[in-house]
């Protein structure tokens, strides 16, 4: 049924793509430092989710809006200074309007410049696709990550804290274990929830695509590769 509805409408299974089938922690293993680093706590991890969906669907959209200005040359420096741009204005709202959040996230908002999931985005499907598809392709992968991080958080919070977003619940019955709030249990948790994703997809999340020249814009009309100028 699914799978129907996905086929006859592809903007929607654009979305779909990035919340499952090609989940950029949990199918792609895209972005396993914030993923592993900020998740203690189901906040952190909602909270990072957003910020990073933010950048990707504004990114997504100016980099596929301006994809016939830009230099082949340069893209790749271009969309870092995209991308940078709007996490600088993301780091500002958050320092004015979630001071809290900020201090808790500390260094990995800036990080989110170097992040491979929105750069990768912004090079393998905004530059080549619309700017609505390119919108829906970084609300898809927003939310994806968001996902990934809010369940990883969440866990870790309540296997280590015995709590969930703050709350107690569990810290009552069954004694926290604070292996979940350091690097092993965030491996741990990681690995679980990759295996049960491989489970359920049975190990075909992503299609095995082959790379070669087709994804290099450095080729110029007689077919010289340009990068090796």
């Amino acid at each position: 049924m699914i799978k129907e509805i996905l086929h006859s409408n592809p903007r929607m299974e654009i979305v779909f793509n990035g919340i499952i089938k090609e989940n950029p922690v949990l199918t792609l293993l895209l972005g396993l430092c914030p993923a592993l680093a900020v998740t203690t706590s189901a906040v952190n991890g909602l909270g990072m989710g957003l910020s990073a969906m933010f950048v990707l669907i504004c990114s997504n959209v100016v980099v596929s809006s301006l994809k016939t200005i830009i230099p082949d040359r340069v893209r790749i420096p271009s969309y870092i200074v995209v991308i940078a741009s709007f996490v600088t204005i993301l780091g500002l709202l958050l320092k004015a309007y979630l001071p809290e959040l900020d201090k808790a996230l500390g260094l990995y908002i800036p990080l989110i410049v170097v992040n491979c999931i929105i750069l990768g985005r912004a090079e393998m499907f905004a530059s080549k696709r619309s700017v609505g598809d390119s919108a829906l392709d970084g609300l898809g992968m927003g939310l994806g990550f968001t996902m990934a991080l809010l369940l990883i958080g969440a866990i870790r919070e309540l296997l280590g804290g015995g709590t969930l977003f703050g709350v107690e619940l569990t810290s009552q019955w069954i004694e926290p274990m604070s292996i979940f709030m350091l690097a092993p249990g965030g491996f741990f948790v990681l690995g679980c929830l990759v295996a049960l994703i491989n489970v359920l997809t049975r190990g075909r999340g992503v299609k095995v695509v082959e790379i070669g020249c087709d994804s290099c814009k450095g080729c110029d009309s007689q077919g010289k590769c340009g990068e090796s100028k």
